[in-house]
């Protein structure tokens, strides 16, 4: 559970009393529902995110959530990744490309074969180090931001997108 859904939680079971019946919980999920409005700009159920940094990934998923997106499956192998591809369906994937045990590139293809859009995240910035084929791939350079993610969901899946989601948020 991400902490910002433990908050809205307990903030739903706190009651306020107030006379006119409204309590906290009703005025915060209010807010919720409203802001959520706003800011989720996915209309995808299911990510791969391949990454081998717990932390990173947990930040993605954060920001993922954040963009509307429900089902988020982290993998932090490429042995990982291809068991989840052949077991699951997906909307989009995310790729570290420098894995530790080696880089993404060969799964990457596979992804292609198997027409499942994807973008590369790295901290690597320049494209021309990755192989010719690959350099047309969406890329988010690590470290990354909630601004910087969105503006790369929004490159990677213009498709996926909802039309109705502001394209500055």
């Amino acid at each position: 559970m991400v902490y910002s859904e433990m908050v809205a939680e307990f903030t739903d079971s706190v009651p306020c009393g107030a006379p006119g019946g409204n309590d906290v919980g009703e005025t915060a999920g209010a807010l919720r529902q409203a802001s959520d409005e706003g800011h989720g700009i996915m209309s995808a159920n299911r990510v791969l995110l391949l990454e081998d940094s717990l932390i990173i990934a947990m930040e993605a998923e954060d920001i993922l959530r954040l963009s509307g997106v429900d089902g988020i499956d982290i993998v932090g192998s490429l042995e990982q990744a291809r068991a989840a591809i052949a077991a699951e369906s997906y909307d989009f994937a995310l790729l570290d490309v420098n894995l530790g045990e080696g880089m993404s590139f060969g799964f990457a293809r596979h992804l292609i074969d198997v027409g499942i859009p994807f973008g590369f995240v790295s901290g690597y910035s320049d494209i021309r180090d990755f192989p010719p084929d690959l350099q047309h791939i969406p890329l988010l350079v690590k470290p990354f931001d909630e601004k910087a993610m969105r503006e790369f969901l929004q490159r990677l899946l213009g498709g996926l997108t909802r039309p109705d989601a502001e394209s500055t948020l």
